[in-house]
């Protein structure tokens, strides 16, 4: 008996609904919430499995017709890598040298200037080649990077990675400059750290010229001693673009060089 009464209150509301004018789908979804409830109310006067099992059939039936998948949430989910797939940076390319790895900005392009001794690797901004990357490796009779003395004492055994005044004439005192001075060095910060056991070296220091170009530049240097040889990872970037994001450039390469 209630397995018909079920089927008759079906056919009963596809045939109102083709004789009215359409109606909208909450209406539809009241009437088969009624028709559920009417086949739980002869599950319970029966006692019968056939209709337990009847009205459980349509009640997920009205479910499934009540929720709707948006298709704009979908699409939003996927933009929102809500799903774990892996977001690859692609800002750096990573490089592994002899003896070194390094994260070289991925648009920065290979160049065969060669500026330092020792000089093994060298990158430069596409557009600026006053932003760039050098690796040097030089023989050394030193044990640990901690044996050229502090941060400071180091720079000044290196001082060529800064660059070299090429006028000697005289200068009056202004800007900053000591008389018969057009060029100038600030050490910004140093720290020591140790990486897989060894000690690094890492220095950042603002050279500034009479001329004024790029408002100076900005150095960052790392350094570190291995197997009898010396390693310098040397990043730097103009005052100005510095400040207009190469900075994040200059550091996340100067800060992952490491050496094997």
């Amino acid at each position: 008996m209630a397995y018909s009464a079920c089927f008759l209150h079906q056919s009963a509301l596809a045939s109102s609904t083709a004789r009215s004018s359409p109606s909208s789908s909450s209406q539809r979804y009241v009437s088969i919430s009624k028709l559920v409830c009417k086949a739980q109310q002869t599950h319970e006067e029966d006692n019968s499995t056939v209709s337990r099992r009847l009205a459980l059939t349509l009640l997920v039936g009205a479910a499934a017709v009540g929720s709707k998948v948006s298709p704009a949430d979908a699409a939003y989910g996927e933009a929102a890598n809500v799903f774990g797939k892996p977001k690859k940076n692609t800002d750096f390319t990573a490089y592994s040298g002899d003896g070194f790895q390094v994260q070289v900005p991925a648009k920065w392009n290979p160049s065969r200037e060669v500026e330092y001794p020792g000089q093994v690797l060298r990158y430069e901004d596409n557009f600026d080649a006053t932003s760039n990357l050098n690796v040097m490796v030089t023989p050394t009779d030193k044990k640990s990077i901690t044996d050229y003395g502090s941060p400071e004492e180091f720079l000044s055994q290196v001082n060529y990675l800064l660059g070299k005044q090429a006028y000697f004439g005289e200068t009056a005192s202004e800007g900053g400059f000591d008389n018969n001075a057009v060029a100038t060095a600030n050490i910004l910060e140093t720290n020591i750290q140790d990486v897989g056991g060894k000690p690094y070296y890492y220095l950042s220091v603002l050279t500034r010229t009479a001329d004024g170009d790029e408002g100076g530049r900005h150095q960052l240097i790392t350094a570190t001693v291995n197997g009898g040889k010396l390693y310098i990872c040397k990043a730097q970037a103009g005052d100005k673009r510095w400040f207009k994001g190469a900075n994040k450039f200059v550091e996340k390469a100067a800060t992952s060089f490491s050496v094997a």
